[in-house]
């Protein structure tokens, strides 16, 4: 019996102490003073707006484009043979004027060529005279005429006016009609040996010189108009739907230190594949003071278009191409606009209502939502603007009124 008392006095003290021990330790926790409890409190974004107003905007075009020559053509031999010096050295880079001699290929052997023809041809006309003075009496004084002045130095006369069948028939048997005009395409292709610059130019290329031997059709040079040129300058679809042909265009060096005066000549009717961009071609006579070289940029500006009823922003405020944060009721909202023109920094739209607040600043890391404080609201602040309390004072005071009050009510109820 002794045991088993003892063992229950064991057991009593050892809960007696426990419970004491619990008791004394909820007691401490009670007497601490719990810690203030911060308030949640959703942070301002500051952003930059601007009321929405439309208005009539003037807007121009400019970009940068490359200088080329109106014509750049190959010119080829007509005729085989050694060339021959002409009026201009056969170099890149030679100049030449409209009409200069080029290159003359070898023509001595198609010369005497041809005044043998012309012989011949003599020879045919005196076979079949005998027989126009008996067959073709009326026709006689006019073929005779026509032999007596064919010379073989000079180019072949006009053949006589045939209105009868039946001496058509006769000439044509005797190879008579056949056989001038054999002799007037050889005049032709003579005259061709000889090669005059089509325009006022210079060689971009010489792939052969004097003293070469050429064939029929080889390429003897590569020249480019200089007197004329053209400005390429490819442009958005959305600019060039802005240029007209006929346009009057100011033509300026990359340091604008020069001015030159354009026209638009025409618009290409597709699109670069690799840019996506139409290109406009801008004619330039080189007749300037200051001359233009192909190959060189310059920049064009486009007559300048009013467009009606629309707003400009800064093209960084809009994002996802056709959007833009507009502020209500304190926060961020997204509306989406129409872009009707877009600048190199700006963009010219329309689309939302009248009297809104458009943000003209770019965010990052914002949603639709944000709390936000516009510049405007800030000035109408007053002391909460620039060199009064910071941003939000007003709302964190409110907030440790409020825990000093939680506090006091915690306390007493403890008491």
């Amino acid at each position: 019996m002794r045991k088993i008392d003892r063992r229950i006095v064991i057991i009593v003290s050892v809960i007696f102490i426990l419970g004491l021990a619990y008791g004394l330790m909820r007691f401490l926790i009670a007497q601490k003073e719990e810690p203030p409890v911060r308030r949640t409190l959703e942070a301002r974004r500051f952003v930059r707006v601007e009321a929405v107003k439309y208005d009539r905007i003037s807007s121009s075009v400019v970009e940068t484009g490359r200088v080329s020559s109106i014509a750049e053509i190959d010119i080829v031999a007509e005729g085989s043979g050694k060339i021959e010096a002409g009026e201009v050295s056969l170099k890149k880079g030679a100049r030449f004027s409209k009409g200069d001699v080029l290159f003359v290929v070898y023509p001595d052997e198609a010369i005497l060529s041809l005044k043998a023809r012309k012989s011949q041809y003599q020879n045919l006309l005196a076979g079949i005279i005998p027989d126009l003075v008996i067959d073709f009496p009326e026709e006689e004084e006019a073929f005779v005429q026509f032999f007596s002045s064919i010379n073989v130095e000079e180019a072949l006369p006009p053949m006589p006016e045939i209105k009868d069948d039946k001496l058509k028939i006769f000439l044509a048997s005797r190879n008579v009609i056949s056989e001038y005009y054999n002799i007037a395409r050889d005049e032709l292709q003579l005259k061709r040996l000889t090669v005059r610059a089509p325009f006022n130019g210079t060689f971009k290329e010489v792939y052969m010189e004097q003293g070469a031997y050429t064939n029929t059709g080889g390429r003897v040079a590569r020249a480019i108009q200089t007197d004329h040129l053209e400005l390429e300058v490819p442009l958005q679809r959305q600019d060039a739907a802005w240029v007209s042909l006929g346009d009057e265009v100011m033509v300026k060096s990359e340091d604008g230190s020069i001015t030159w005066k354009g026209k638009v000549l025409r618009k290409s009717p597709f699109l670069d594949e690799n840019t996506q961009r139409q290109t406009i071609f801008i004619s330039i006579p080189n007749q300037y003071k200051q001359p233009i070289f192909a190959g060189a940029y310059y920049v064009a500006h486009f007559p300048v278009r009013p467009i009606e009823g629309v707003m400009e922003i800064p093209r960084n405020s809009v994002f996802n191409s056709n959007e833009v944060f507009v502020a209500r009721s304190g926060r961020l909202a997204k509306e989406k606009i129409n872009v009707i023109k877009v600048n190199q920094s700006t963009l010219i739209f329309n689309g939302l209502p009248e009297g809104d607040s458009v943000v003209v600043q770019q965010l990052i890391n914002v949603s639709e939502g944000t709390l936000i404080q516009t510049d405007k609201e800030e000035q109408a602040m007053g002391p909460g603007g620039p060199g009064g309390p910071a941003q939000g004072t007003s709302a964190v005071k409110t907030a440790q009124k409020e825990d000093n009050q939680d506090r006091s009510e915690k306390k007493s109820n403890r008491n």
